[in-house]
């Protein structure tokens, strides 16, 4: 197992009232509210994790759907190594908005390389009965827009919350070079110094 800690930001983007808190509070807490409130600008979580021998602090971002508070969530795009589009399955206007919200996330985070960028898109709610996008309506919108993985999620079931954050990690892992996102790394140089690196800001 890899001795370096790695720090990655990913942030939860989508309508407000698809289930963005619930799916980060399950996730790092493992507990769902019912009488969760909408967001109001940004929150984050954190969950340490160990990904295919990699130890890793996932940083979750949760951000406000609604537009009157675009002020306040877009700075906090920048630095992101991966974007979760969520909409909720019984909500077709969620759905039709993902690219909206793509569009704005790439606008504000000025990532390095837009192409290999990576985003997983959630399908949330799908504890629901009535549904108004069907998964292969969801998954060919995936398709044709960089290829996402795509995962059928509920926060309040517990359905398929773990598998999704972690398919975004090794997203991550498989996109760049992990060492951008080293926190804390022991290394030798040629005097034969053992030295610490400093963390890198995210």
């Amino acid at each position: 197992m890899s001795g370096k800690s790695l720090l990655l930001k990913v942030i939860l983007l989508g309508d407000g009232g698809v289930g963005k808190s619930s799916l980060m509070n399950r996730y790092v807490t493992d507990r769902f509210d019912s009488q969760s409130f909408h967001t109001i600008g940004v929150e984050f979580l954190n969950r340490d994790l160990e990904i295919d021998g990699r130890l890793v602090t996932l940083q979750i971002w949760d951000t406000a759907g609604q537009e009157r508070f675009k002020s306040l969530r877009t700075p906090f795009y920048r630095g992101a190594d991966c974007c979760l589009l969520t909409f909720a399955v019984d909500d077709l206007q969620s759905f039709q908005n993902l690219g909206c919200w793509k569009k704005e996330f790439m606008y504000y985070s000025d990532v390095r390389d837009p192409e290999r960028f990576p985003f997983v898109v959630l399908g949330n709610k799908v504890d629901k009965e009535e549904r108004e996008v069907g998964e292969d309506e969801a998954r060919a919108w995936c398709e044709e827009n960089g290829c996402c993985p795509y995962f059928e999620t509920s926060a309040k079931d517990d359905t398929n919350v773990v598998a999704a954050f972690e398919a975004a990690v090794r997203e991550v892992l498989a996109s760049e070079d992990p060492i951008d996102h080293t926190l804390l790394s022991s290394s030798i140089d040629l005097h034969g110094n053992r030295k610490v690196a400093r963390s890198s800001c995210c």
